[in-house]
């Protein structure tokens, strides 16, 4: 949606008998605009009919972390405590932007809120949200605040010699702007959550809406770890095998193992349990139905983005009503369509594309 629709939309939530005229008089536009604007909503299928009756169900929320990602490659050996001539690549990234992203490119509507600073970085991420089809409208933009950075030098091989991580701008994500956000986040199809947000954030979040669909994305042991006696709030959960270790306190090594994890997730109160195997697929239980899921070998051009593809289709897969075997066949088919590519989020994401990879994914025995 853009800005004005959006806009136009709170209005008619609140108060869906206003006329054309006086959504005009309080945006301080035309009523001719207000019609155009009014019959965008209806195509995109956010109003319904006269009387303007809102379908508020129709998107999806990402509340999660964007990041701008620096990294500098040098041309020769790395010399510490000097000038490297080098290259610097700035790219854009953060586990719920690449989701919502991707989600966005499922053809899914999505919301993304989340945290940025009114600096360039900011901007930029703002900016190329706007221009992929991701709503950042709701989030939070801190004057003076520094966008989340994740800064880092390689060395001449290709490994990271140092790096600093500037993520504190989450921390001033507070419970009162998220309770300013009760109505997009009650509205939703789904709420897909990621442990880059404070514990205080993730706690009242499946507290307090406890009839709302939640999906976790883990995104690492560390940021896993504070998020272990809240699990069985989430509807949906995709970590790999090591944090499922972590998390369920079961070392995994046979597929009894696996068996057994996904069986003390569904008894904390999971739906769904989805662990990423690595190269051998993943493995899905919800309690009645388990097993593996995976593909033949393909080239890996890029591994980074493969969880965030993984668990955006797992999001398209509940929207569309699959069944947990078909919804990990398609986690699997948009993880390796991500990594077929360069970018952290394959350009090339779709509903058809990840229909062509589908055909490669196979039930293990």
């Amino acid at each position: 949606m853009t800005q004005r629709e959006t806009e136009i939309l709170k209005l008619i939530e609140k108060e869906p008998l206003l006329s054309q005229r006086e959504i005009a008089e309080a945006l301080g536009i035309t009523r001719s605009s207000v019609a155009v604007h009014i019959s965008n909503l209806m195509k995109k299928g956010l109003i319904i009919g006269k009387g303007y009756i809102t379908d508020t169900k129709s998107y999806s929320t990402v509340i999660g972390g964007v990041n701008v990602d620096i990294q500098g490659f040098p041309y020769r050996e790395l010399i510490p405590a000097d000038s490297n001539p080098g290259a610097v690549k700035i790219s854009l990234g953060g586990v719920g932007r690449n989701i919502a992203e991707n989600m966005s490119r499922l053809g899914i509507s999505i919301k993304l809120i989340s945290a940025i600073g009114q600096d360039i970085y900011g901007k930029k991420i703002h900016d190329e949200c706007k221009m992929n089809g991701v709503d950042m409208s709701e989030s939070l933009f801190l004057e003076g605040g520094a966008t989340s950075t994740y800064l880092s030098v390689l060395d001449e091989t290709g490994d990271m010699a140092v790096a600093i991580s500037s993520m504190d701008i989450f921390e001033r994500i507070s419970t009162e702007f998220i309770k300013s956000k009760d109505q997009i986040i009650q509205k939703s199809q789904l709420v897909v959550i990621d442990c880059n947000m404070p514990k205080r954030i993730i706690e009242f979040l499946v507290t307090t809406y406890k009839d709302l669909v939640f999906f976790l994305d883990t995104v690492s042991t560390a940021k896993a770890v504070k998020i272990k006696d809240l699990i069985g709030y989430f509807h949906t959960i995709k970590p790999n095998k090591i944090e499922a270790e972590l998390l369920s306190g079961i070392k995994i090594d046979t597929r009894e193992d696996l068996l057994r994890a996904g069986k003390y997730f569904v008894d904390q109160g999971v739906k769904n349990v989805f662990i990423s195997l690595g190269k051998d697929g993943a493995f899905f239980y919800n309690g009645r139905k388990s097993g593996i899921v995976s593909g033949p070998a393909m080239e890996v051009v890029n591994a980074t983005g493969a969880g965030d593809a993984f668990l955006a289709a797992l999001a398209y897969a509940y929207i569309n009503r699959l069944g947990i075997e078909e919804s990990a066949r398609v986690g699997i088919a948009a993880a390796r369509l991500a990594i077929s590519h360069e970018n952290t989020i394959n350009p090339n994401m779709s509903i058809e594309n990840l229909n062509l990879f589908l055909e490669d994914v196979h039930y293990v025995e």
